[in-house]
């Protein structure tokens, strides 16, 4: 998600929320709740949510844990992960003066195997009056 894209989040069940994304036609599955049944490692990995209510000393956003991912690199030409890496991410909205609403995105990415830290990102989203502009497209090699 730190790539130049569109969100659009709904969704799909009681305990279940959806984010699709238009660059790559990513979608990721935020289950609330109980973990589901363990599967093969996946590139979208298995996600558990949870409101966080009291968000960085302020009222709450989302928070998601995902593991069971399979290993892969942190960014293009960047340094690996293992399948043991664990992305927490923090979903938050805030507002400007003006009242326009953004999403920011915060992930951390720990790792025994290949990190001898923490690897932190954040991405912000500007949120559009419509859907105008949404156009999945694959993700090419290259």
């Amino acid at each position: 998600m730190r790539l130049p894209t569109r969100l659009h989040i709904t969704w799909e069940d009681d305990a279940t929320l959806k984010v699709e994304t238009d660059f790559g036609t990513q979608t990721r599955r935020f289950r609330f709740g109980d973990p589901p049944a363990p599967a093969p490692p996946s590139w979208q990995g298995t996600s558990v949510a949870s409101w966080d209510l009291v968000a960085r000393g302020r009222a709450g956003g989302l928070k998601v844990v995902t593991t069971n991912m399979r290993m892969g690199y942190l960014r293009r030409n960047g340094p690996p992960y293992s399948a043991k890496a664990v992305l927490t991410e923090f979903y938050d909205v805030v507002r400007e003066p003006d009242g326009t609403p953004y999403l920011i995105v915060m992930g951390i990415v720990e790792d025994p195997t290949y990190l001898n830290g923490t690897a932190m990102s954040s991405a912000q989203f500007k949120k559009q009056a419509d859907a105008s502009g949404w156009n999945p497209t694959p993700c090419a090699a290259g």
